[in-house]
């Protein structure tokens, strides 16, 4: 029996990091410009193998991170990273991509959060035309940095809704910071009509995706893979509407879970949760957007129905336009109408 070809199967991608989102061979090439000295784990023995469910793991994927994110100086490199991950996720089979950014992190080399946003929100718009796939910004607070700061960032966010920002985040170590403080920033976001979209039940268990729930109202959470562990929680979840991002690869680089076929998808999915692949930090897990449909095709054994239905979830649960997503849910039909190869 022949499989349809994954790329070809129309799909939103709805957890990528934009810093992450970077192609390794920019990344080399940017710091080689500059003279940035990379470490081995970025360069010869790429991709890093990672750990982060203890503080130290954290802390060198943090710091891997920061060293990336180091290489872009300029304009030119932000729309550089921008325009390679669109055309990496049409090339994908992406005809929506919602990317995330944390412009506090960029701010003091662009001339300030304000700046950064606005050339962010330009360079999408060019990447989107010049790869055909539609795109939006989800702007994200750092928990690790004072609540005051997400609202700063709630603030800027409202101002740019309708406008290129489609949602507000709340990433990073999600073992740090006290959730039920970030609330206000969260409210902020959603009275300006924005997607409430934070990470939670990744490095923490239930207790941390019930915080997130009572606290910020999110529409869809970052991850929430541990969510599969509290069967009421799985209920309150499905019953609410609110989807999840799960990014396999980077749940097993991390050492949230073993192996691949721990990845709890399908009992996700079976409590009538929408479940939204996706890709994460392609540049620190080698990851790809049609990489995430292909794992769970070899480890899991999805068939061509199963990913089917995944990519309509992403597509329902993304904030793409209905102008891209009644035709993506069609092609979708048409993908799996079509006699596999």
């Amino acid at each position: 029996m022949g499989f349809r070809t994954i790329s070809s199967l129309p799909k939103a991608h709805l957890h990528l990091h934009f810093t992450g989102s970077m192609r390794h061979s920019t990344l080399l090439e940017l710091a080689e410009r500059d003279g940035i000295r990379l470490p081995a784990s970025l360069t010869e023995e790429w991709p890093p193998e990672l750990v982060a469910t203890d503080e130290k793991g954290w802390f060198r994927f943090q710091r891997l991170y920061d060293l990336a994110r180091s290489v872009l100086r300029t304009e030119g490199d932000v729309r550089r990273l921008v325009l390679e991950a669109a055309l990496d996720d049409a090339a994908d089979g992406s005809v929506w991509t919602e990317i995330q950014v944390d412009p506090s992190g960029y701010g003091a080399r662009f001339g300030g959060v304000t700046a950064f946003t606005d050339l962010v929100i330009d360079a999408v718009r060019d990447a989107s035309q010049t790869s055909g796939i539609g795109m939006g910004v989800v702007v994200a607070a750092n928990r690790t940095r004072h609540p005051l700061d997400a609202r700063t960032l709630a603030r800027l966010s409202a101002q740019y809704a309708g406008r290129g920002v489609l949602g507000f985040g709340l990433s990073n170590d999600e073992r740090r910071g006290n959730t039920p403080e970030f609330a206000r920033a969260f409210a902020i976001a959603e009275r300006a009509g924005l997607a409430l979209l934070p990470h939670a039940g990744e490095l923490l268990g239930p207790k941390h995706v019930i915080e997130c729930l009572d606290h910020l109202h999110p529409n869809r959470i970052g991850h929430g893979v541990r969510s599969a562990e509290n069967d009421a929680l799985l209920d309150r979840l499905a019953n609410a509407g609110v989807a999840l991002e799960v990014c396999p690869t980077s749940n097993v680089s991390l050492g949230v879970f073993a192996t691949l076929e721990e990845v709890p998808v399908r009992k996700l999915i079976a409590s009538g949760i929408n479940v939204a692949l996706g890709a994460d930090d392609p540049l620190l897990f080698g990851s790809s957007l049609a990489g995430q449909y292909a794992v769970l095709r070899a480890a899991q054994g999805f068939d061509d129905a199963e990913l089917a239905e995944l990519a309509r979830m992403s597509i329902r649960s993304s904030y793409a336009p209905p102008e891209i997503t009644a035709p993506a849910l069609a092609a979708i039909d048409d993908w799996l109408a079509a006699e596999a190869a």
